[in-house]
């Protein structure tokens, strides 16, 4: 990981996606009826709460095992996102009684294969150093 990538712009976002992702959760199953606008409420918010929680997670395990290509912000956000799409897909499967062991763990495993496709076609940009010209070496 690049020693400039730091924890810090992460700080704000996390706190605001957790606070408004598990107290929305908390408050959609405390104080509302079971409408359908209401599950819909919880996706949104389940997604919030799904990524916030994963981004310090995802950060801290991308600064324990770095990668070449380092890491940047918006790769680290990207897999805070499949983390919380992860969590959706689960959700609406299990209301439907069709979630079952394989097809999550199947699941998971499209989704980290999807991933490493993406990381690989962004190893594999080639781009080669400029020479220097005679106006910047002068």
């Amino acid at each position: 990981m690049q020693d400039s990538l730091t924890f810090r712009p992460f700080i704000f976002p996390t706190i605001f996606l957790i606070l408004v992702g598990w107290g929305g959760i908390a408050g959609l199953l405390i104080y509302t009826e079971p409408l359908i606008w209401m599950r819909w409420t919880l996706f949104v918010l389940l997604f919030l709460a799904l990524t916030g929680t994963s981004l310090p997670l995802v950060y801290f395990f991308h600064l324990r095992f770095p990668s070449d290509p380092p890491v940047s912000s918006p790769i680290i956000v990207r897999q805070a996102q499949w983390v919380g799409f992860y969590g959706l897909v689960l959700l609406w499967l299990r209301w439907g009684n069709m979630l079952s062991l394989w097809l999550a763990f199947g699941l998971a495993g499209g989704l980290l294969a999807i991933e490493w496709l993406i990381r690989l076609r962004e190893r594999s940009r080639w781009n080669p150093p400029r020479p220097a010209s005679d106006d910047e070496s002068a």
